[in-house]
């Protein structure tokens, strides 16, 4: 196993920049996994690693030396990709088996078939060896494909966004069982995705990326309560943060979008002092006596929770509810927040102002 460090990393293709100056630390054994939109520079980041992109400056370093200008083979580490990439006309032994009869291995024939076995046995697909590829269901391919970077036992693991051709209930499977494996394994991976709920289920530290740029990397639990801007708490989050532009007067704020004043525990400024207010649509609270009032835009029923939409003179916000919460489409609620739960953003930076000098630094 290994851990991998990226200092300075910038990589271009021709005039585009895909990476800018990216520092990275991932710990040996650590599920880390890379969160970012298409373009931001996730694939990017894990093709460097793998040694299949070469940065145009900075280092590479895996297990404390310098890999840069290692190739692929030297790495020692496993690509999975969404594509399964695998030979269709193979069986699946076939498949779990091709990888160890490389000419930089030098297994015997019972080597190969105890590892295939004890692979096979760990993914449950002992019973599919001798079936050919393409008679297999999706999910079942892409238990193969990782299969056939297990039996290596590479250094790293390296997953593009392995689940996102799957639908959502074998998704769903796949995830708790990629999070045993690496429990099972004790192994690095590095996991590319853009679906948050990935992110926040699976991995031990989140980074998350935009544009090129490592705007953040924690736990999903401090990447959730403690965004460094308004990027990551919007990134973070179903349905994501509501930012509200306002004022600072006495111990609330007044909200631009509807006149109202709601309370908040921390201040960071004098009164009359501009803020963005961030909170989380599950700290958002209906009541009769609520100081503010919404329509009900639409309702998502969602089994034992309700997400509403509410419209406050053209503005959207979100709140998360009791499923026996009763309301109704066009009805008007009262609502009001949590003051504790609330965070207070710079409108200009877009930076947390609760995190100060020294939070900031340390995410």
């Amino acid at each position: 196993m290994a851990d991998i460090a990226l200092k300075g990393i910038t990589k271009k293709f021709g005039p585009n920049t895909a990476l800018r100056d990216l520092d990275l630390d991932i710990k040996d054994g650590e599920f880390f996994v890379l969160l970012g939109q298409t373009g931001a520079g996730k694939t990017t980041t894990l093709r460097v690693i793998a040694g299949l992109e070469k940065p145009n400056s900075g280092q590479v370093m895996i297990d404390g030396h310098d890999a840069t200008h290692w190739n692929a083979a030297e790495r020692d580490v496993a690509l999975v990709l969404q594509q399964y990439s695998l030979y269709p006309r193979m069986t699946v032994r076939g498949n779990l088996e091709f990888p160890l009869k490389s000419r930089t291995h030098n297994f015997t024939a019972a080597e190969i078939a105890d590892r295939v076995n004890r692979v096979a046995e760990t993914l449950r697909i002992t019973r599919l060896l001798d079936r050919k590829v393409e008679r297999l269901s999706g999910g079942e391919m892409q238990r193969v494909s990782i299969g056939r970077a297990i039996v290596r036992q590479p250094r790293v693991f390296l997953m593009d966004e392995p689940l996102s051709a799957l639908d959502a209930n074998l998704r769903d499977v796949l995830r708790v069982e990629l999070k045993k494996l690496h429990n099972d394994l004790g192994a690095t991976f590095v996991f590319v995705t853009h679906d948050q709920v990935e992110a926040m289920s699976m991995g031990d530290k989140i980074g998350v990326l935009n544009r090129g740029r490592l705007v953040q990397v924690g736990t999903p639990s401090e990447i959730y309560a403690k965004p460094l801007n308004t990027f990551v708490a919007r990134a973070v989050g179903t349905p994501p943060m509501n930012l509200m532009d306002g004022v600072l007067t006495g111990d609330g704020a007044l909200l631009d979008m509807g006149g109202f004043k709601l309370p908040i525990a921390e201040r960071h400024g004098p009164d009359g002092h501009r803020l963005r207010f961030g909170i989380r649509p599950e700290n958002m609270v209906l009541s009769d006596d609520g100081p503010a009032a919404a329509r009900v835009f639409d309702i998502e029923n969602h089994g034992v929770l309700k997400i509403l939409t509410l419209d406050v003179n053209g503005t959207h916000l979100h709140a998360t509810v009791s499923a026996q919460t009763q309301v109704h489409i066009d009805e008007t609620v009262k609502f009001g927040w949590k003051p504790d739960k609330v965070l207070s953003f710079d409108p200009l930076t877009g930076m947390n102002l609760g995190l100060g000098q020294e939070g900031r630094d340390s995410v």
